[in-house]
């Protein structure tokens, strides 16, 4: 099993030859020796792992985590060389993978660590992690600080925003602090899904919902593996909305009995070919033909990140749009 990598992007020999670094790095002196220890799981739901690992000496550029699928398909994770955690997503329930990280330099392979892990049971109870908060709440272990621990509370899980395929939720800790926290719900099929949420953040939004399905969110606060405190809410997603034109209006307005502006019998208006000229991460240009015919303005159409219908109105003469 040690032996999976080989056929990965990177191959695993590389590593015993480039231990040494002989190559001569950015800095002007010898290369520092960059050291990779201790991938641990952190967390494990029946389809995700988030791992964790330390860097003792030394710096990478990147990271990379290889393992198999459920298939036996090789999978490569690119990570950006600050990262000390990674979650691993759509893993299948109770199946046994070997991870392996390797820490690089441009695209040399410098140190590897590897661990496995078994995914938890597709079948939960109500959350995909057993529900221990009640054992939990005394909270006797004591932690990193030498007194006993603080007491952490979650305040109310407030539902800030609903679209047909979108919730936005807010907490607040009014007590203490956690280290880290965890939405579980079941989404519209009733498989189970965990949502992993840093220390820092008050708010998540929750993608990928149905219409008209009502959820159950479950938010915990944890404190290294352990559920200190979680709240519970019930959202109902909107139905699917209309866009700001109906539909339905184009048929209607095909015959084109209202009177155009030429004096003979409407001429028949035809678009053609909506192609995409270029992409980057906030924009897309698109362009379009007009082969038969003329139309007094367009209307592009879509929905945002969040669900949202947008409009974008464009006069008739342009054929091309760049939607910012």
């Amino acid at each position: 099993a040690a032996e999976e990598p080989e056929e990965l992007p990177l191959p695993t020999e590389e590593p015993q030859h480039e231990k040494p670094q002989t190559e001569a790095p950015t800095s002007e002196a010898a290369p520092v020796q960059a050291v990779l220890e201790e991938l641990r799981v952190s967390s494990v739901t029946p389809d995700s792992v988030q791992l964790q690992w330390t860097v003792p000496k030394g710096s990478f550029d990147s990271f990379t985590l290889q393992y198999r699928d459920a298939q036996g398909q090789p999978q490569a994770l690119p990570i950006d060389g600050g990262s000390r955690s990674v979650t691993v997503p759509g893993l299948s329930p109770s199946h046994r993978y070997r991870f392996h990280l390797y820490g690089l330099r441009g695209r040399k392979k410098i140190d590897h660590v590897s661990t496995e892990v078994m995914t938890g049971k597709g079948e939960a109870s109500e959350e995909p992690l057993p529900s221990e908060p009640q054992q939990e709440k005394p909270q006797t272990e004591s932690h990193v600080s030498e007194a006993p621990p603080t007491r952490a509370v979650l305040g109310q899980l407030k539902v800030s925003g609903v679209t047909p395929n979108s919730v936005q939720l807010q907490w607040s800790v009014p007590e203490g602090s956690f280290d880290s926290f965890t939405l579980q719900y079941r989404d519209a099929q009733g498989q189970p899904q965990t949502l992993p949420i840093d220390e820092g953040s008050r708010s998540v939004t929750v993608p990928g919902l149905s219409p008209s399905h009502r959820y159950r969110f479950h938010l915990y606060g944890l404190r290294g593996r352990k559920k200190i405190d979680h709240v519970s809410t019930d959202v109902m997603t909107e139905e699917p909305e209309e866009l700001p034109l109906p539909t339905e209006e184009p048929q209607h307005e095909k015959s084109q009995t209202e009177a155009p502006t030429s004096e003979a019998a409407p001429v028949r208006a035809v678009l053609e070919e909506l192609r995409v000229s270029s992409v980057t991460p906030d924009s897309v240009q698109l362009q379009w033909t007009v082969p038969k015919g003329s139309f007094d303005s367009f209307m592009l159409q879509y929905r945002d990140a969040q669900g949202q219908p947008q409009a974008l109105p464009i006069d008739g003469g342009s054929r091309s749009v760049t939607v910012p």
